[in-house]
């Protein structure tokens, strides 16, 4: 004696609801894959392209009340901004911080500023240049 089968004939009832919620998930899958994609790629590219000014720090000399750092700024030209430089000393504790402004045409700027300090310095730390 054999049994009788609960499950339709293949192909006769067209698809079972288990197959169009799977064919859903896998299209709201792909859709926000997608977005998800884009945003990080629109976030990437502000970050790149907007990053108008660059810096960074050649040389450094400390006293005792202050720190001459020669700084190397690259900027779009027109664009005027700043960079914001810190010192700290021996034991880790900060002694200054400034911001120095950086205008004109020039894209290519070399320039030595003296950043005041409470103590002794012995760091020059470039903790970044901003548009603005």
């Amino acid at each position: 004696m054999s049994t009788a089968s609960t499950r339709p004939p293949e192909g006769r009832y067209g698809r079972s609801s288990d197959e169009r919620a799977d064919r859903k998930l896998k299209v709201a899958g792909a859709v926000l894959g997608a977005a998800l994609l884009a945003l990080v790629g629109y976030f990437a590219y502000h970050y790149v392209v907007e990053s108008k000014i660059s810096a960074q720090v050649i040389t450094f000399q400390s006293t005792d009340d202050a720190v001459e750092v020669h700084l190397e700024v690259h900027k779009d030209s027109g664009t005027d901004g700043y960079c914001t430089l810190r010192s700290q000393g021996a034991d880790g504790s900060e002694v200054g911080r400034a911001d120095f402004r950086f205008t004109g045409a020039a894209t290519r700027i070399d320039k030595v500023v003296t950043l005041r300090t409470t103590a002794k310095g012995t760091t020059a730390e470039l903790l970044g240049c901003h548009a603005g």
